[in-house]
């Protein structure tokens, strides 16, 4: 289950590509985590779930996985961003 971020905890997402999965050159997977690490797991259990992959496929697709912090003032909708 997701829990939306409280406004004073940072945010990341982890951002997956899924070409090999999927076939769809410009298709991704987005996660977010109030960490790094918890995006990744996110991300990882996303794969699983939504995709099927087995633990040999998602280690290959995290590993061209990228991870960005998100600014706080851009959290609560488009109108701050």
């Amino acid at each position: 289950m997701v829990q939306e971020p409280r406004r004073d905890e940072p945010l990341y997402s982890c951002i997956v590509p899924v070409e090999s999965v999927t076939g769809n050159q410009e298709e991704e997977l987005i996660a977010f985590g109030t960490s790094a690490s918890a995006a990744s797991s996110q991300a990882e259990q996303m794969l699983a779930d939504n995709y099927g992959c087995n633990n040999e496929q998602i280690k290959k697709l995290m590993q061209l996985a990228r991870i960005e912090y998100l600014s706080p003032w851009c959290l609560r909708g488009f109108d701050n961003c």
